[in-house]
């Protein structure tokens, strides 16, 4: 399993926004260039967080985005999915009609526990705790290195 690019930049972008909760809104062109991501990219990969309402942008000379709610009630599942969708790493784990050997094939078992773990992963994480965590690896590392997720 493999996350796409706009999964990762979502995060990024997220985290970035977490780091800067409560101090106005963030300008596109600022998010982007923080994480050299492309500002028409990142445009849309930010819009179904938007739509889902985890982000609101503000219009206007101070307008920009910034999360709608606290960090810790964003989750690392919230954001993967909303940009993803499914994390189910066959088709037939969400569609058994996909696959006529539903019913006997073992390897489905398997991958239904496996993304029901990767979901309880991720969903034990939330934005505030990265955020924590890229303090401690910025401190560790001596530098204000930008991070990759």
């Amino acid at each position: 399993m493999q996350l796409s690019t706009k999964a990762r930049y979502a995060t990024r972008a997220m985290i970035e926004l977490a780091f800067n909760y409560g101090k106005g809104p963030m300008q596109l062109k600022e998010i982007a260039r923080r994480q050299d991501i492309s500002e028409k990219y990142l445009e849309q990969v930010l819009f179904p967080l938007r739509t889902k309402g985890y982000i609101y942008t503000q219009k206007g000379s101070r307008g920009g985005y910034s999360l709608s709610m606290a960090p810790e009630e964003i989750t690392l599942y919230d954001i993967i999915q909303t940009v993803e969708g499914s994390l189910a790493p066959v088709a037939c784990v969400d569609n058994a009609g996909a696959c006529n050997r539903v019913d006997i094939c073992v390897t489905r078992d398997v991958w239904s526990r496996l993304k029901n773990i990767v979901i309880q992963e991720l969903k034990s994480i939330n934005l505030a705790d990265l955020v924590v965590e890229q303090e401690r690896k910025k401190k560790e590392s001596g530098s204000n290195i930008m991070y990759q997720i």
